[in-house]
């Protein structure tokens, strides 16, 4: 009878001496060879189910939600419930506050997973959690593994003693945050500012929790978006098991990057399973797809968390650039482990070469605020981005590079991700680097005070800020680590510091001082330690935590005094000039076709319950501020139709006027963002792209004052300045034009000079009075345009009014169309009697991409547009609609309390 040993690697026969030993010796081989198995994952995302917590406390909310049903991971409670129907759409109507239930509920998800007996037998396997939304308490075939608090951290938990072979249940119980924190909050003797109280009495107007909580800062509600506090396993869960090591992860470290070399430092951290050696090979695929092996090493690693270096350079690199300003060629590097031969673990990133800076220049009026690529002054164009969506697992890679596409295509070079959302998925990032959008990049704090004086709230911000940095510091496009919004300017001067420091002063002195001790030291190392040279600042706005902070004069800064104060109109824009505008905004509705997603025409009114709903600007109150700013300047709208145009031409103009004086302020301003880029659902809002991803006239009136190439007219005072403005990197020849014609099209002055355009720079030209321009015209039937054609640029164009809108004579421009197909696509040209202001051009219910909008049409001249539409031609000329400013001005007595419905 032959004798056998029984190995995982099948029976392996044994008969004689010789034999035996080289039996022991295979047998030893194949063990060796069983150990080193590559680290294998698997993603946890079927079979889950959820349910209401049914823990004999009384709760609302259908009984349906008490019983089991199908559920989606990643995911969010709301859209679970939606999906199965026991809930109405979150965004149609105003259902908000009957579902304010839902985030005072305690809930429970679960699923089952098969493991083999290789898996069970494996040295380590983790369950890791990438986003637990966020008290959730964890069990694993009943045993509890892990009590989870925050959801912007990373949870990895050990279980190879505790995985059974064949099905094993995963079970995950998440508990109200309202509930949770509540009692904690009211026990305070004085309170720590909130953000925005709740409307529906879920929690108490002074008792805000979200504060004392690491969620999303926007699910308690904000100005732009509804108050939905759900909860959820937002981001996958995997299965990881390994028998040697595993690369926990790579940062790609940039020491140096010149035109002539970069030198980088690749940095692994390698979790061993036990003491070993071990070869470590680097791989670099350039740009255009060539691949070369570039270092390999003999590395002798301890068991636990080792570290990995290996310095290496690239002559002549091909260097990232933000847009404008060059291409952004990608690197990737594949850093492979291997266990004599086998490769057991390899993990890829992708990386842009490019040096960056925060330039701090002092002057006689204080220090500066601009940032350096490459050696170049980067003159920051572009907005503020809020999430995408109130229930981020459903936002798609479609939805986030639709938004960023046309952030570039709007001239922009940065996004600010604002810090009361959540750190943006690895997609986003990878699309910013690949379009060459610089981010700015908020820790999420979004606002009020925090228990920074907690030394344990303070542990959890750490490991939460080390998780995402890490995550995320390979990336090109992150310019700047900030550590939050707007709390040390609430503290300062907004009257709760002061407040608490009255009642209860040594407390006070405490919270500050934990405050300072969070942003001013714990964030700022974890930023120098782990970004790789990446600058850190503590809060926007500041001067670095120096006494004084939102000045003009030091440091970035917000300017609210425009639409926070009634009192100062959109022209105050011109009274400040910052070193760099981080916030500043203007209110509008979006399309009419965005609206009619979540309201009948019918129920279409300034104090409509559902336009009230979707309006979230001083708790639903915000169209009165709307209309306050419609009428400074276009007097009183005739119907609800004319005030959603009007908001739109209000708010472009407005902000077209504040981003225009900042860039003719450079070098003394070097950054214009102004609140916000985008929509968290459909409603009234800062944005200059709704939820939809459609364009307000905001956002084709960006692309024309965020040119690269342009001309700024601003008359302040009776006076117009003009200033030609380029951030190229080389000079311009061009042509200014100027014309000051009346609205009729009967022109009183035309004249043109050639001009040289300097690079990177705005030089101040010309200025005018009212009277040299007018030369005696009615301000109120004359404009003036200053027009610069510069060499390989767009044409740019500036018209100066003389009064305002609803003080002008406007005729009837007398617009004609004419829509036609030209190849793949639709062109449309229009023409013009007399001058034509905002121009809008709208084709209802069809899907129809315009190449421009917003426009001024002047007579004589032809406008073509180009049509992108999968509708025939019949179908689009039955859908065009066209107005222009001329339509939409008072002719009628004032506007009612409730204006009709068009």
């Amino acid at each position: 009878m032959p004798r056998f040993i029984t190995h995982k690697a099948g029976r392996i026969p044994c008969r004689g001496w010789s034999v035996r030993v080289l039996c022991i010796l295979a047998l030893i081989a194949a063990s060796v060879q069983a150990m080193a198995q590559p680290v294998s994952e698997r993603v946890l995302d079927a079979g889950w189910e959820f349910r209401q917590l049914a823990d004999g406390t009384p709760s609302a909310g259908p009984a349906q939600a008490r019983q089991w049903h199908r559920a989606t991971t990643p995911g969010t409670v709301h859209t679970d419930l939606f999906d199965n129907g026991l809930i109405a759409d979150p965004y149609r109507g105003a259902p908000e506050a009957g579902l304010q239930w839902i985030g005072l509920a305690d809930w429970e998800y679960r699923t089952t997973f098969d493991v083999s007996r290789d898996a069970r037998d494996a040295p380590r396997s983790d369950l890791v959690f990438e986003g637990l939304d966020t008290f959730a308490e964890v069990f694993l075939n009943g045993e509890k593994l892990l009590d989870a608090d925050n959801a912007f951290r990373t949870w990895r938990v050990p279980v190879q003693q505790r995985l059974r072979v064949g099905s094993n249940e995963l079970r995950v119980v998440l508990r109200s945050p309202i509930a949770k924190l509540l009692p904690r909050v009211q026990a305070m003797p004085h309170r720590i500012a909130g953000n925005y109280p709740s409307p529906y009495g879920d929690e108490p107007k002074d008792a805000m929790t979200a504060n004392f909580v690491r969620k999303p800062g926007y699910h308690y509600g904000w100005d732009w978006g509804p108050r939905y506090v759900t909860a959820g396993i937002w981001k996958p869960v995997h299965l990881q098991s390994w028998s040697r090591a595993r690369i926990d992860n790579v940062q790609l470290r940039q020491d140096r990057v010149t035109e002539e070399r970069a030198d980088i430092t690749a940095v692994a951290a390698i979790d061993a399973v036990r003491a070993g050696r071990y070869t470590v090979r680097l791989w670099r695929t350039d740009p255009d797809g060539a691949r070369a092996l570039v270092a390999t090493q003999q590395v002798s690693l301890a068991a636990g968390i080792n570290q990995v270096t290996q310095a290496f350079g690239i002559d002549r690199p091909r260097r990232w650039f933000p847009a404008g300003y060059g291409a952004q060629p990608l690197y990737r590097f594949d850093l492979e482990m291997l266990d004599r031969t086998q490769v057991i673990d390899a993990r890829g990133e992708r990386t842009g070469l490019r040096s960056v800076a925060l330039r701090r220049d002092e002057d006689k009026k204080g220090r500066g605020f601009a940032f350096t690529v490459n050696g170049i002054a980067i003159f920051a164009k572009g907005a503020n981005a809020i999430p995408f969506d109130m229930f981020q697992p459903r936002v798609t890679t479609a939805q986030l590079r639709r938004v960023l596409q046309s952030a570039v295509d709007a001239n922009m070079n940065m996004i600010r991700n604002w810090g009361g959302g959540y750190y943006e998925s690895d997609a986003f990032f990878d699309i910013a680097d690949e379009l060459g959008l610089l981010v700015w990049q908020d820790f999420m704090f979004g606002g009020g005070m925090q228990p920074a004086f907690d030394p344990a709230f303070r542990a959890n911000v750490v490991a939460e800020a080390r998780d995402q940095v890490r995550r995320l510091r390979n990336h090109p496009s992150i310019v700047l680590w900030c550590g939050n919004n707007e709390e040390e300017i609430a503290w300062k001067y907004w009257g709760h510091g002061k407040a608490l420091k009255e009642a209860d002063p040594v407390f006070a002195q405490r919270v500050w001082d934990g405050y300072a001790q969070l942003f001013g030291h714990d964030l700022r190392r974890v930023v120098e330690e782990e970004a790789g040279g990446i600058a850190y600042w503590p809060s926007s706005p500041s001067d670095d935590m120096a006494e004084v902070a939102n000045t003009p004069s030091s440091g970035d800064m917000h300017y609210w005094e425009v639409w926070g104060n009634p009192a100062r109109p959109p022209s105050a824009y011109l009274d400040v000039t910052p070193r760099f505008m981080s916030e500043y905004g203007l209110q509008a509705w979006p399309v009419q076709r965005t609206i009619d997603h979540f309201v009948a025409r019918d129920e279409q009114r300034v104090d409509a319950p559902v336009i009230e709903a979707h309006q979230k600007f001083m708790a639903g109150k915000g169209n009165e501020r709307l209309l306050h700013y419609v009428r400074m300047e276009f007097g009183e709208p005739r119907d609800f139709g004319d005030f959603v145009y009007l908001s739109q031409v209000m708010q472009a103009e407005g902000i077209g006027l504040a981003a225009r004086h900042h860039r003719a302020s450079r070098p003394y301003t070097m950054g214009s963002l102004y609140w916000q880029l985008n929509d968290v659902w459909p409603g009234a809002s800062w944005s200059g792209i709704d939820w939809f991803g459609r364009w307000k006239a905001l956002q084709f009136h960006a692309r024309r004052f965020f040119a690269p190439v342009t001309v700024a007219a601003l008359r302040k005072e009776g006076r117009t300045t003009v200033s030609l403005i380029s951030d190229r990197t080389t000079p311009r020849g061009g042509t200014l034009r100027l014309r000051v014609m009346t609205l009729d099209g009967r022109v009183l002055r035309d004249e043109a000079r050639r001009v040289e355009i300097a690079p990177l720079s705005a030089s101040r030209m010309a200025t005018y009075s009212d009277a040299e321009l007018l030369g005696g015209a009615s301000p109120a039937a004359t404009v003036a345009m200053f027009d610069l054609v510069a060499d390989g640029e767009p044409a740019a164009r500036e018209v100066v009014h003389f009064a305002a809108a609803k003080d002008m004579r406007w005729p009837d421009p007398g617009l004609r169309t004419h829509l036609r197909q030209e190849g793949d696509h639709h062109m449309l040209d229009i023409t013009a009697a007399s001058l034509a202001r905002a121009v809008w051009v709208d084709f209802g219910q069809v899907d129809a991409d315009l190449s421009d909008n917003a426009l001024v049409v002047l007579p004589g001249e032809r406008t073509s547009l180009r049509i992108a539409s999968g509708a025939n031609l019949d179908t689009l000329r039955s859908a065009l609609r066209i107005r222009s400013l001329a339509d939409a001005l008072p002719s009628d007595p004032p506007l009612p309390r409730s204006l009709p419905t068009p």
